[in-house]
């Protein structure tokens, strides 16, 4: 197949050839078997009179193309990927009649059958450039048009799109109908839709700020709705309906808003003009984790900010992919925050959203904010850390410095003045600019234009009775990106009171501008227990504890009362030990000693991660195996002096589980899956099950037939990709020789089913177990990536990166393999050099902890 990459001056040539798209007619046929369906698409557009142009189509077979009644040479126009449009007039009716593949990758159109009944299950994935997987189409953002989709269809299925589902009408073979929808407003195609498939739904229904009733509907697999908590995904929808509307003050623009939960999905869902589509794992068939429970409302209110921000105003290129993704993400927290009983929603984003950023930001692939996206190909790994998180913590840091009401009537002026059409970053800046009476330029020069991170370290002097005698604030960045910001943040003053608890005393909220600024406000006050920097997390900067308090934070990190500064020290030891400016095993131990005490459920999933981290990567490798096998133990001993049944217990087991390999940490696993074992509160539910079946198959307790009577028992979607993990994990030669023939060699798996084989295969208690695949990967990696599509390439250079392999010689052979990489290769060399730093870090880390 011809090269799929779209560049950026290529949209721009083509947006000057074709000047206004009016409509899409797209005609599918869905009852043509599993392997094609039939798509015909009518555009009628305008164009520059005698320019020539192309439409994207990845078919498989196009068997008609005519341009303005005139029937052109398939064989001459068509590549599979493009059609060219020769000798265009004025006003134009392109019709191209094919056939298209369906997708077992997540993109396009996906088709997956549901293991316990059979049915088919659709849904399509568009976003960034695979709406051309479906239909022809102009795939570029800023040519937006009205799409009318009239769907052929087994007539009991649901088919579900951006306008309401119409009646269907019965078509000419049996048992088949037609959906016949009508036309959208204008809009983008990657926010274009189909759901069908005998999908089941709950509705219900909102009177929204201007009066119009706007139709509900959650959707689900049938084998799922058992399970589906449509009440609550109801009740996040509405408060973030009331919320969104009030403070955008612009009406929810489409007409009714489903939200559907798919199979095999690749991202977290996808904002898809009211009708969303959600990852399945967010029905919970198990018992899940409060983090989960709050992930999932984040997401809901993320995907509903997109309606307005991403779908009536859309990016004009890719460049501006943060602004979307970032406001979104900003937005759902707020929304979160305060109007949601997920009132901590701040400490979540401190904990996960800002560590992701802070982690991405030190990458040697970090670029700013406005990342300057040439084509295709840097969009689709440009889904990351700074896109998301950091831009949505620079937003949180511009709404502290012109202040949140004045921000929300810029807001407000952008989408009055640009609903559904399109706009750059600076449409956007002019309307905060006007509302704030602030200029904004370098604001936006030194935040959004430059990459990397900045450290902020308190600089301290008191006097014999420990009044401070001057407070200043030290700023500093590292010498690849020297940029120094303006910052504005609070500084917090922590004391113990009469209970103990660390409690705030004093703060004082301040711009640090430049290297060095002092703080002449806190001159005189009593030196606290704790300083603590960048309270109440209005900046993006890692923050430093001065020595005092570190002891402090070291000894008595459990007795701050509150969350969010909780989680700012947690960041900061973090940051330590990742940094390798602080041993990795005083990282072990202070989290140990006092995550026991963690209210926040998102803040102990986060640490748990972290914990694992630090133990296979940057624990020094002598030392590993026995703090590896303390660390198991201490979180045995957790999981069952948690209160009973408490969201803690729950994490500290299956954490305890993901380590388990001495004997006597197995036979407990053991004894927990059959029974024989019980923590008084601890559920052990189906998917626990199979989390305990995963950790003895790991530890070499149970073999393929263990396994294979798991999943006679959870014949499911989850349940086979949580066999193909248990099977990938098996601690033999073999069993990753099996796992690496199917991934890599034959390439056969879907995407879920690929990503868990991956997940199980990495999963070893013995590194030297995967040290015979090291030159392979490389190897492999190149034609992967020529012959598979993104998502599946992207989990196999990612996932099966010999990482585990610690050492001065794998990023020796990473070295080498990047010099031979080509100049149009820019998308695989950024993962490979993300991959080298993983190891080189890890290895800095180790050096600290020796």
């Amino acid at each position: 197949m011809p090269g799929t990459n779209l560049t950026r001056s290529e949209a721009q040539e083509r947006a000057k050839a074709i000047r206004r798209v009016d409509s899409y007619h797209v005609e599918l046929d869905l009852t043509r078997g599993d392997r094609v369906f039939g798509s015909r698409t009518t555009v009628r557009f305008a164009a520059q009179e005698g320019s020539s142009s192309f439409i994207d189509a990845i078919t498989d077979t196009v068997r008609s193309v005519t341009l303005n009644g005139e029937a052109l040479d398939v064989a001459r126009v068509s590549d599979g990927v493009r059609i060219q449009l020769p000798s265009l007039k004025g006003e134009n009716e392109l019709v191209v009649d094919a056939d298209a593949l369906y997708m077992n990758t997540g993109e396009g159109l996906h088709r997956f059958v549901d293991p316990a009944d059979g049915e088919v299950y659709l849904y399509t994935q568009f976003e960034v450039p695979d709406s051309r997987r479906v239909f022809a189409v102009f795939e570029q953002p800023d040519l937006k048009a009205a799409f009318r989709f009239t769907v052929t269809a087994p007539s009991r299925w649901t088919v579900v799109s951006n306008s309401p589902t119409p009646q269907p009408q019965p078509a000419g073979a049996p048992e088949a109908g037609v959906w016949d929808f009508a036309p959208t407003g204008r809009i983008s195609s990657y926010i274009t839709a189909l759901i069908a498939g005998p999908y089941e739904s709950v509705h219900d229904e909102l009177v929204n700020s201007a009066g119009r009733t706007i139709p509900l509907g959650v959707f689900a697999r049938r084998s799922l709705m058992e399970y589906l908590d449509a009440a609550n995904i109801f009740s996040l929808t509405k408060a973030g309906f009331e919320f969104y509307e009030r403070e955008f003050g612009c009406e929810y623009p489409f007409e009714k808003y489903d939200q559907l939960f798919v199979p095999e999905f690749n991202a977290g869902a996808m904002e898809n003009a009211g009708a969303v589509t959600i990852l399945e794992s967010y029905v919970f068939r198990s018992k899940p984790t409060q983090a989960t429970v709050e992930r999932r409302a984040i997401t809901v209110l993320h995907e509903l900010a997109h309606m307005w921000f991403g779908d009536l105003v859309t990016m004009r290129w890719w460049d501006d992919l943060w602004l979307n993704e970032s406001f979104a993400e900003f937005m759902s927290h707020l929304a979160a925050a305060e109007a949601t009983d997920f009132r901590h929603a701040w400490t979540t984003f401190a904990s996960v959203e800002k560590s992701w950023a802070y982690r991405q930001d030190q990458l040697p692939t970090t670029h700013p904010i406005f990342a300057d996206i040439a084509d295709l190909a840097d969009v689709e790994v440009n889904f990351d850390g700074i896109t998301y998180a950091k831009g949505a913590s620079v937003l949180k840091q511009l709404v502290a410095w012109v202040g949140q009401e004045k921000f929300m009537e810029g807001v407000r002026r952008y989408f009055a003045k640009h609903a559904w059409g399109n706009t750059v970053l600076a449409d956007l800046m002019a309307e905060l600019e006007a509302a704030s009476g602030r200029d904004l330029t370098a604001w936006g020069q030194a935040w959004l234009e430059t990459a990397g991170v900045n450290t902020l370290s308190p600089e301290i002097e008191t006097d014999d009775d420990g009044r401070i005698l001057r407070f200043a604030v030290r700023q500093s960045a590292v010498a690849e990106y020297p940029t120094i910001r303006p910052h504005r943040l609070a500084i917090g003053f922590y004391e113990h009171d009469g209970a103990g608890s660390l409690v705030r005393a004093h703060r004082t909220e301040l711009d640090v501008e430049g290297e060095l600024t002092e703080v002449p406000d806190l001159a005189g006050l009593r030196r606290p227990a704790l300083v603590l920097l960048n309270d109440d997390d209005l900046a993006f900067a890692k923050v430093r504890l001065d020595a005092v308090s570190q002891v402090t934070a070291t000894a008595g990190l459990k007795d701050i009362t509150e969350s969010l500064p909780r989680a700012l020290v947690w960041g900061s030891a973090w940051d330590g030990a990742r940094d390798g400016e602080s041993p990795a095993r005083g990282y072990v131990d202070l989290v140990l000693s006092n995550i026991g005490s963690e209210s926040d459920a998102s803040v102990v999933q986060t640490l748990l991660r972290q914990l694992a981290t630090t133990l296979d990567f940057y624990v020094a490798p002598e030392a590993r195996s026995e703090t590896k096998g303390a660390t198991a133990a201490r979180l045995w001993d957790l999981a069952r002096e948690a209160a009973a049944g408490s969201d803690s217990q729950l994490q500290f087991a299956k954490a305890f589980s993901g380590l388990a390999a001495a004997p006597e940490h197995l036979e407990a696993v053991a004894g927990l899956l059959d029974g024989s074992v019980e923590v008084p509160g601890l559920v052990v539910d189906q998917d626990l099950r199979w989390e305990f079946i995963a950790s003895l198959a790991a530890g070499g307790a149970i073999g393929q037939g263990r396994i294979d009577e798991e999943l006679a028992r959870d014949n499911t979607s989850t349940g086979q990709c949580a066999a193909a993990l248990a099977m990938a994990a098996r601690p033999t030669r073999e069993a990753k020789e099996e796992t690496w023939e199917a991934v890599v060699v034959r390439g056969d798996l879907s995407n879920a089913m690929q990503q868990a084989a991956i997940n199980g295969f990495v999963r070893a208690h013995d590194a030297g177990l995967l040290a015979p695949f090291t030159e392979r990967y490389f190897e492999a990696v190149p034609g992967i990536v020529a012959e598979r599509t993104h998502a599946l390439a992207q989990q196999i250079v990612v996932g099966l990166y010999p990482a585990r392999q610690t050492t001065p010689e794998t990023l020796e052979r990473t070295d080498a393999f990047l010099t031979s990489l080509r100049d149009d290769q820019a998308a695989l060399r950024r993962m490979m050099l993300e991959n080298r730093d993983g190891v080189a870090r890890a290895l800095r880390a180790q050096a600290a902890d020796r």
